[in-house]
C-alpha cells in the first residue's frame, strides 16, 4: 500500500473509533468519495479533540494551534502536516482554509466560559459544524451556494450534536446553554429544523456528491424534532436513539439525499 492510501486507511479507522456516526454515513456513500472524506473527518476529529486535550487551557490552546499552523502550511505551501493522517489530506488541500477556521473556532472549547445568548450559540455551531459541511462540499467542487447551503445545514446538524451531548458536556463541568429552560430548548429547535428543510431544498439540484455530504447530519430531524416535542429529555435523560432508529434513518437518508 503506498503512502498516501496508509494515511487515508489510518484516517478512516480513526473515524471509525472516535466518531462512529460520521463513519457509519461516509460508509453510505461510494467508496470513490470515502477517500476524500476520510482525512477530512479524521482531521475534525483530531481538532476537536485537541481541546480536551489537558485541564491547563493554555496547554489545550497550544495543541490546537499545531493544528492550526499545520493546516496553514497545507493551505499555502502544500505541505503534509506531520501527522499519521498527513498525506491524505495533501489532496484536500482546497479544504484547508476551511479546517483553518474550524480550528480557530475550537480555542473557545478550551476555556470553560458559557454562552452569552442564543446568538452565540449559533455563531458556534456555524463556525464548528457549519464549516465542516462546508469543506466536504469544497472537497467535492460544490459552487458557492451549494457551499452555504451546506454551511447552513451543517449548523442545524451541529445543534442536534450538540443538543445530544448536553448531559455529558455537563458531567464535564460545561454550561453548554446559554438557556436551559425548556422552552428556550424547544425553540432552538423548532429554528433549526426549519433550517434543515431550507437548506436542503436548496441543495435539491446539485450533484449528487454535494448532495451526500449531508449524509452525517442523517439523525439532525429526529433529534431536533424529539427536542422541539420534549425539550426536557435533552438536559434529564437525553436524545438517545435505539440502533434500529439509527440504522434506518441512515439507510433512507441515504436512499433520498
Amino acid at each position: 500500500m503506498s503512502d498516501l492510501g496508509q494515511s487515508v486507511a489510518a484516517a478512516a479507522a480513526r473515524v471509525e473509533a472516535g466518531d462512529p456516526d460520521r463513519f457509519a454515513a461516509t460508509m453510505a456513500v461510494p467508496a470513490a468519495e470515502r477517500a476524500r472524506l476520510w482525512p477530512l473527518y479524521a482531521a475534525n476529529l483530531e481538532i476537536a479533540r485537541a481541546p480536551w486535550a489537558s485541564s491547563e487551557p493554555m496547554v489545550a490552546e497550544m495543541r490546537l494551534q499545531w493544528w492550526v499552523d499545520a493546516l496553514e502550511a497545507l493551505a499555502e505551501e502544500g505541505h503534509a502536516p506531520r501527522h499519521e493522517i498527513g498525506a491524505a489530506l495533501v489532496p484536500l488541500r482546497a479544504a484547508a482554509p476551511h479546517l483553518m477556521a474550524l480550528a480557530e473556532a475550537r480555542r473557545r472549547d478550551c476555556w470553560n466560559e458559557p454562552f452569552a445568548d442564543a446568538a452565540e450559540l449559533s455563531t458556534y455551531l456555524a463556525e464548528t459544524s457549519g464549516t465542516l459541511f462546508r469543506a466536504a462540499g469544497v472537497v467535492f467542487g460544490a459552487d458557492a451556494a451549494a457551499q452555504a447551503a451546506l454551511a447552513r445545514y451543517g449548523a442545524a446538524a451541529g445543534l442536534a450534536a450538540w443538543l445530544r451531548a448536553v448531559p455529558e458536556l455537563r458531567a464535564r463541568g460545561r454550561a453548554p446553554l446559554p438557556d436551559a429552560a425548556p422552552e428556550a430548548i424547544a425553540g432552538l429547535a423548532r429554528a433549526a429544523l426549519a433550517e434543515l428543510a431550507a437548506a436542503r431544498a436548496e441543495l435539491r439540484r446539485a450533484p449528487a456528491p454535494v448532495r451526500r455530504a449531508m449524509l452525517p447530519g442523517w439523525q439532525a430531524p429526529a433529534v431536533l424534532g424529539l427536542a422541539a416535542r420534549a425539550p426536557g429529555r435533552v438536559t434529564q435523560d437525553g436524545l438517545g436513539r435505539s440502533e434500529f432508529s439509527r440504522r434506518f434513518g441512515l439507510l433512507r437518508a441515504a436512499l433520498t439525499i
